[in-house]
């Protein structure tokens, strides 16, 4: 098997306050393997955005990494300069922010931001970059390219936005892409459309892609291996497959009851309450208040077990349910 591109061990990521300092992710670990699409799943709150921007190193305060590595090609990213990080963003690590419309300047064309990359990151010529953003916005399927270079963001469509922002991760030919929520606010016929075109970028550069999302059709249609997060946890981790087929947390059982299936006219599922403030976690089970299986053993801390082979789970009564 291939070394990991990507390695993400016992990230921690505190937030500051005037109450004192709070936990938000615990000790997030995972690899993202050259080539593949690994999938990050789980409600909002979390933890998805923050640690996708943990390894971008864009986490602003009062939100810091208290602990933890972040290894590119067995390099820690957590302790090389900010200069250093520049050089990797865009050109080894690039990421598609969750809202394309607040993403993008408003007061610059969209050729403006995309020559701007180039500019900053390669040494070429006017000529030599408006033929390499036109080849782009090709490859990601844009029409009236002319047109579209000219416009500024507000003139765009969502999915014409997403379009950009896919072409602007993808200009240096990053060998990792993080996409959060890639597919929020599109109708359905544009998701489908993002998603293929991900997919097609990810052959055509063999890029790896992390998908931050919270709809698991998403993560059905296009990861091979999906870790579940909640509360700032790995609960369950393992093959697409496996986790949609054998889901053995109570958690992601009930995100998978929570989909609709076409067709169906059983009332919706949903997972009674909320995901927990900073202040409420438990040191137990972070799911012990909304979990419908939780009895005695639930309240002391839980741990990440193997279930299968590839296949863990954060519940002592994994298996049993």
């Amino acid at each position: 098997m291939q070394a990991p591109l990507l390695k993400v061990k016992d990230l921690c990521i505190n937030i500051g306050s005037s109450r004192g300092k709070y936990n938000l992710t615990d000790n997030i670990s995972f690899d993202v393997y050259p080539g593949e699409t690994f999938g990050i799943v789980g409600e909002s709150g979390c933890g998805k955005s923050i640690t996708a921007l943990s390894i971008m190193r864009l986490l602003s305060y009062p939100l810091f990494i208290e602990s933890g590595e972040i290894l590119l090609d067995d390099n820690n990213l957590l302790s090389i300069s900010e200069k250093e990080m520049r050089n990797v963003r865009g050109r080894s690590i690039s990421m598609i922010f969750q809202e394309p419309m607040t993403s993008l300047d408003p007061i610059f064309t969209v050729q403006d931001q995309l020559i701007e990359i180039l500019h900053i990151h390669r040494k070429m010529t006017q000529n030599e970059m408006i033929a390499k953003i036109t080849g782009m916005l090709e490859l990601v399927g844009i029409p009236r390219i002319k047109d579209v270079l000219a416009s500024y963001p507000h003139q765009l469509s969502g999915g014409m936005l997403q379009r950009v922002m896919i072409a602007m991760a993808m200009m240096l030919d990053p060998r990792l892409l993080i996409a959060d929520e890639p597919t929020t606010a599109l109708d359905v016929t544009i998701q489908a459309q993002i998603l293929a075109l991900m997919n097609d970028l990810k052959e055509h550069y063999d890029t790896s892609i992390i998908i931050i999302t919270h709809d698991l059709g998403v993560v059905a249609e296009t990861c091979r291996r999906v870790a579940v997060l909640y509360a700032g946890q790995i609960v369950e981790q393992g093959e697409a497959v496996e986790i949609f087929h054998n889901p053995v947390h109570p958690y992601t059982q009930g995100l998978l009851k929570s989909m609709k299936t076409l067709g169906s006219k059983d009332k919706l599922y949903s997972i009674k309450g909320t995901v927990p403030s900073m202040e409420d976690i438990s040191s137990g089970c972070r799911f012990i208040t909304r979990c419908d299986y939780a009895q005695d053993g639930c309240e002391k801390e839980q741990i990440l077990k193997p279930v299968k082979s590839e296949h863990i789970c954060r519940c002592h009564k994994a298996g049993a349910l």
